[in-house]
């Protein structure tokens, strides 16, 4: 499943918009994926799956929750779009073996677009890695080229207007060496 590969470099996103340098488990990829929920539509002519009633989704150290998620898949059939929706849909995961806390995000809607190696978070988007944080109305990442982009979300429907962009950056930690010097 493409999105394990790539959505987690979203989640890099909250060391402030620019240490992008985080992947997924690489064995994350290669565990099954659990999905639990009240209730399932799968409709496998059109590609599409939608899962209701505290639905949990987890691959290997992945969890992605939400009151609704939808994944639609191309006609190839690989996944295209996973939308996430809850008050607040989450996406954790663990970036290294060795990281204490997983990657965590939050939104109302949190959409994953695997064709364009898209990630978009909608409504109260927030994002923790590390003790850094990003919040907003909005946060789009492009996972191929490292680029994220917050701010308003324009033409959505918001329930919580955030105007600003808050963002919160931990002072990198000195090593015994660089503590010496």
């Amino acid at each position: 499943m493409r999105l394990i590969k790539t959505l987690p470099i979203l989640l890099s996103l909250g060391a402030a918009l620019g240490s992008v340098s985080a992947w997924a488990l690489p064995n994350d990829s290669q565990q099954p994926i659990r999905i639990q929920a009240d209730d399932a539509q799968l409709d496998d002519k059109n590609g599409v799956a939608t899962y209701k009633g505290d639905v949990i989704i987890t691959q290997g150290s992945m969890k992605i929750t939400g009151n609704t998620v939808t994944i639609t898949r191309a006609k190839s059939g690989e996944i295209d779009v996973v939308t996430s929706v809850g008050n607040l849909a989450y996406f954790e995961q663990l970036q290294k073996q060795t990281d204490p806390k997983p990657v965590q995000a939050y939104a109302v809607t949190i959409q994953y677009h695997a064709q364009q190696n898209r990630v978009v978070l909608i409504d109260k988007a927030k994002v923790i890695n590390d003790g850094n944080t990003t919040e907003g109305e909005k946060i789009i990442y492009d996972t191929v080229k490292q680029v994220a982009n917050a701010g308003r979300a324009n033409g959505s429907s918001i329930t919580a207007p955030r105007p600003r962009i808050d963002m919160v950056i931990q002072p990198k930690k000195k090593t015994d060496e660089q503590k010496a010097q």
